[in-house]
């Protein structure tokens, strides 16, 4: 694992999380602010997961100084093997040694058995459809 320029991790974003349309962005407009960090796990030269993290005000806990993850993508023929948790568990110890002290996301439910195995817990009546993608959502937050 290591950090990465948000560039490197646009195509895995189109790919795993917007269906590999052309048409959808992939684009954070803080991708490139210096406070903005982007993590990255590789398989030889391959990319294989990324997630990046961006200050905010939580809708939990608002008060702790946090950072929202985004982009949080496994590219599918290594999803099961570790490399989602790997990437989270890297960031994690990152992010608290620069004194952040909450992570937040609006996580696809799909993926909140793997947040809730990896330590994230969920915003009880957070449920909701992403704009973007219009797939059902929570809001799921973990304290470092």
């Amino acid at each position: 694992m290591q950090r990465v320029d948000s560039l490197q991790l646009h195509e895995l974003r189109r790919r795993v999380l917007r269906g590999d349309d052309p048409e959808k962005s992939v684009v954070d407009p803080r991708d490139d602010d210096d406070t903005s960090l982007h993590f990255g796990g590789f398989v030889d030269d391959r990319l294989v997961v990324s997630a990046s993290f961006f200050p905010s005000v939580a809708p939990v806990n608002d008060t702790l100084l946090t950072y929202q993850l985004r982009y949080m993508a496994t590219d599918f023929d290594v999803q099961g093997n570790g490399y989602g948790a790997e990437v989270l568990r890297y960031a994690e110890n990152k992010l608290r040694a620069l004194g952040v002290e909450q992570v937040w996301a609006n996580g696809r439910d799909s993926a909140l058995g793997f947040y809730a195995r990896t330590g994230w817990s969920i915003l009880e009546g957070s449920q909701h459809l992403s704009p973007e993608t219009h797939l059902p959502h929570t809001v799921i937050f973990k304290v470092l």
